[in-house]
């Protein structure tokens, strides 16, 4: 192993950049320029205590050690989450594979082309499987893709149901009860009467607008809810169904007997448990209810050229466009699993698919089969992979549980005379038999041993599928790994990330996810643990929790955290829900009102409007900073109702507000709590604390600051932690001891939520220690405000800090230039992809505006060729104000250029074809090139395609 410490392979700067770096800046060191940019009022005395770094090598040789801890038992438990085997072509090639695993959510549809493509499959597989027209790419797992469903028909209600107060929504008894957990959490606020109970007994009263079912149920069972459907219809009730999606390969699909959403987790398609996470939900309704469908679409529009290319469909949907409008808080999707469940799908096809769910159901059938011959009571009658059965007394059912605990088998215990048991892809005839050893010896009796299995349907015939589905070719020509290895490779090449350049995003921080970070994801003592295992199973787990909660308490200065929430806006929200119960416990629950800068996440007010709040907006002055005469107007008006203060710091604008401080006091002396967003925090870690500026509690982006990636779009954790009055707050679960003694329901299926990529950060907080944590803070701000001083000459910084310095980010003014040539700030950003880059963030917070975030992980050589094009920019705008004959046919008019037009024989443009590929000499011998033209967003909308056409057509012109 080197004698390099980890932190200086994390950071890209060295110690020789430092000088000219300095100078550039008009500093003479980096602690003035730490001095300059953060107010002295809030800097800590000393830096967070995490331990000194570790090496590489020596992290990994402890974390074997703590994952050792983890028990590896077979997991017959269910309830939504299976043991699978994960096709090693698809491991090896994407989950462990940073050119998939790093890249951004497809906002840039000309560089992202390949990733856009894996989720068209993945909303193709849902829609054919679920028989329902479209799907969007993902939610976070199936409790909030349940409870987004029961919001969407919410939504849908008509005038007239709205008049009569229609807001009763009906849920089976019989389904996974940390759904039903989940859905009772978003109801509340909103005012959704939800009623669990068994569906046998639904009534269609004037006041109810919706019900959910499971499919099959909870405890196995397959019904036939073409009646119940039948009835909702009537009553003009909507119906939504959780079901799983492997069962649908040999199921009828919800589409086909009535359902109006249908929602699941697509786990079963090759993804680890991993503790309960990361998994993709599904989401699936009718084409009708297509703009009111919660998260992204995957669309197919047409480019410049005319081909066909693919984008975010509906983007103006987006919940931080609609703010407090928002009719949901989801912004992160499970878009990296997503893509592998969907890469599952074209790698089994449907025939895959059908032989997979149907040798799990014959072997359910067999055990049922032997379990009734040795005189157990087994249900259901009509099954696919799960047996419920019923136990004599308490003593029987602890006698099971101990003989399966001897031979490493979980079983599911709902209660003390009740087993479930669920079989799984990875079940063998072997298990089965271990299985029935299980109960025979129970039973004081022998039970015959299964030897030929009969592969075939044993519920009745009116449940069998008999409709196809992926009968796309998509779906039937990769069947050879070669095949498969190429077509992945064909679509890693059509997309921008890390692997490629920097993706200078503000707000994003798109940073290293270090390639030791990542290795651990595909141990199985890390992914083959079930989320409701036994604690007794999960020590290693649970150090790993402990550990990691330490540096982040130690590092945010509060007392206590939970990792349940399994994205930054689910964070949002569970904290908000957090203030929410602490007003209500002191009796003051009529506080609701939230005050929120102009300058926020979009998702700040759209979280609290998911919590129930009345969101008041806050000015900010022109230098960008909120304005602390109309905070305090705004806090002392609304002293009676006031809940929260909803605060990014550093701001968005990328700056630390010198008087943070007094804003948080006038929030408190006003009887409100602060919430401080910590989608910054990668600025804070080491040099001042969410405590010490006087919050109460904040979410931590682990995607961000605490280098888990980004994944194309997810997956995301968004960790709550509080100061020590919130602690008894945090979010519990009913399976699962988890959080506080009067804890908030449920905001995730999990009680660790997206647990598997937790020890990303576990390993990044080991490995950078307190001095490496505090570097990373130092070089990010180092590289921001190094390429502020080189653009700012060309392109105005728009805000800056008190000492004209910005933080981590910075704010490009490009309006002067659309009034002086009529080029946008979008027409720069799509120019950039020509150079080699990935756009920064297009007009936001401010409109005409590009907002650039350098991170501290890349070296000044990345910096220097990003001001290289930046420059190289400019002179083309520059040339455009000069001529304006320019003005409509330009190079960042036309930007990006692919290969095929600087190929084609035809070339009409007033500038040369290297000028428009290769502006700058590195290109020649280094080019990524975007695999299609601008792409015409609106023809997109207009003409709406979420599923997978024919290959041909897309050689096709429009």
């Amino acid at each position: 192993m080197s004698s390099y410490s980890f932190n200086e392979r994390h950071i890209g700067p060295g110690k020789d950049d430092l000088p000219r770096m300095l100078e550039k800046i008009g500093v003479s060191s980096l602690d003035e320029l730490i001095d300059k940019t953060i107010p002295s009022s809030i800097r800590l005395a000393k830096k967070p205590d995490t331990g000194k770094g570790m090496s590489e090598a020596a992290y990994l040789e402890r974390l074997r050690e703590i994952a050792s801890k983890n028990q590896i038992f077979r997991s017959y438990i269910g309830q939504g989450y299976y043991d699978t085997y994960m096709p090693a072509v698809i491991q090896r090639n994407m989950l462990e594979n940073p050119a998939w695993y790093t890249s951004y959510t497809p906002y840039q549809a000309e560089i992202s082309q390949g990733r856009l493509e894996a989720l068209l499959n993945f909303q193709t597989v849902v829609s054919e499987l679920t028989g329902l027209e479209i799907a969007n790419a993902s939610l976070l797992d199936e409790g909030t893709a349940a409870a987004e469903a029961m919001i969407m028909m919410y939504n849908l209600r008509s005038r007239e149901a709205v008049k009569r107060g229609a807001n009763v929504f009906l849920a089976d008894e019989n389904m996974f009860r940390q759904t039903l957990d989940v859905m009772h959490t978003r109801a509340v606020p909103l005012g959704i009467d939800l009623r669990i109970i068994p569906a046998s007994e639904f009534e269609f009263s004037d006041r109810v607008f919706g019900v959910m079912v499971q499919y099959p149920a909870a405890n196995g069972e397959i019904r036939d809810y073409r009646p119940l459907v039948e009835k909702a219809h009537q009553a003009e009730v909507l119906v939504g169904v959780a079901a799983d999606i492997l069962s649908l390969a040999i199921l009828v699909p919800p589409g086909e007997w009535g359902a109006d959403v249908a929602v699941g987790s697509t786990q079963r398609f090759g993804i680890p448990m991993g503790y309960g996470g990361p998994h993709a939900a599904y989401f699936a309704t009718h084409d009708k209810f297509k703009r009111s469908i919660p998260g992204r679409i995957i669309g197919v529009s047409v480019d410049r050229m005319g081909n066909k290319a693919l984008r975010m469909a509906l983007q103006t949907r987006e919940q931080h466009i609609k703010r407090e409008r928002a009719t949901s808080n989801i912004c992160t999707a499970q878009a990296l699993l997503a893509s592998m469940a969907g890469m599952y799908a074209v790698y089994h096809g449907q025939k895959g698919l059908k032989q997979i769910a149907l040798r799990i159901h014959s072997l359910t059938a067999a055990l049922r089969n032997e379990l009734i011959q040795a005189g157990y009571a087994v249900q259901p009658e009509h099954f696919f992979d799960t047996l419920h059965i019923l136990l004599p007394d308490e003593t029987f059912t602890e006698k099971i549980r101990n003989l399966a605990l001897e031979r490493k088998m979980n079983f599911f215990y709902p209660s003390a005379k009740e087993i479930l048991l669920s079989l799984d892809e990875t079940t063998t005839v072997e298990d089965v038999n271990e299985i029935l050893e299980i109960f025979g010896t129970a039973a004081g009796r022998r039970i015959n041993r299964i030897k030929d299995l009969r592969e075939e349907i044993f519920f009745d015939v009116r449940f069998r599928r008999t409709t196809p589905f992926l009968q796309h070719e998509l779906f039937t020509k990769y069947r050879s790994e070669t095949s498969m290895m190429r077509y992945i490779k064909q679509l890693e090449r059509k997309d921008f990330s890390l692997a490629d350049g920097m993706i200078p995003l503000g707000s994003c921080t798109m940073k290293l996810n270090a390639a030791v970070e990542m290795l651990p994801l595909s141990w199985p003592e890390l992914g083959r643990i079930h989320p409701f295992a036994p604690l007794s199973q999960t020590e290693g787990y649970q150090q790993i929790f402990h550990e990691l909660g330490k540096d982040l308490l130690a590092i945010t200065g509060f007392s206590g955290i939970t990792f349940q929430p399994n994205s930054g806006a689910a964070g949002e929200y569970t904290g908000l829900l957090i203030i929410r119960k602490y007003h209500e416990t002191r009796g003051e629950a009529h506080r609701n009102v939230v005050l929120i800068p102009s300058s926020a996440h979009g998702t700040n007010p759209a979280s609290a409007a998911m919590a129930g709040m009345e969101v008041v907006v806050v000015q900010c002055d022109e230098l960008g900073n909120v304005d602390v005469s109309d905070l305090r107007s705004k806090a002392e008006q609304h002293r009676q109702n006031l809940a929260a203060f909803m605060i990014t710091y550093p701001s968005t604008h990328g700056v630390f507000e010198s008087r943070i401080k007094e804003m948080n006091d006038i929030v408190h002396q006003n009887g409100g709590l602060v919430y401080m967003d910590g989608a910054n925090m990668n600025a804070q870690v080491g040099l001042t604390s969410p405590a010490a500026i006087g919050a109460d509690l904040c979410h931590l982006n682990l995607h961000k600051t605490f280098a888990i990636p980004h994944g194309g779009g997810g997956p995301g954790v968004g960790p709550v932690a509080v100061a020590d009055h919130l602690v008894e707050f945090l979010p519990g679960h009913s399976i699962v001891p988890a959080g506080g003694k009067n804890g908030i329901t449920p905001v995730s299926s999990a009680p660790y939520g997206n647990a598997n990529v937790v020890v990303i950060s576990h390993a990044y907080c080991r490995m950078m220690g307190t001095d490496g944590l505090t570097d990373a803070s130092r070089y990010a701000i180092l590289n921001a405000n190094y390429l502020a001083a080189c653009l700012n000459p060309y392109f105005p910084v728009l805000y800056k800090g008190e000492h004209g310095f910005v933080g981590h980010e910075m704010i490009l003014d490009l309006r002067q230039f659309k009034q002086e040539t009529g080029i946008t700030e979008l027409d720069i950003a799509k120019r950039l992809l020509d150079y080699g880059f990935h756009s920064p963030t297009v007009s936001f917070p401010v409109h005409g505006t590009l907002m650039v975030e350098p991170t501290e992980s890349e070296p000044i050589e990345e910096l220097d060729r990003f001001v290289e094009a930046m420059i190289a920019v400019w002179h083309e705008l520059d040339e455009i104000r000069k001529n304006p004959a320019l003005r409509n046919d330009n190079l960042l008019k036309n930007a990006p250029h692919t290969a095929e037009e600087c190929t084609s024989d035809n070339w009409n443009h007033p500038y040369s074809r290297s000028q428009a590929a290769f502006p700058v000499a590195r290109l020649k011998t280094n080019k990524f090139w975007p695999s299609v033209a601008r792409v015409d967003d609106a023809y997109g909308d207009r003409n709406l395609v979420c599923t997978c056409l024919p290959v041909s057509a897309y050689a096709e012109k429009a």
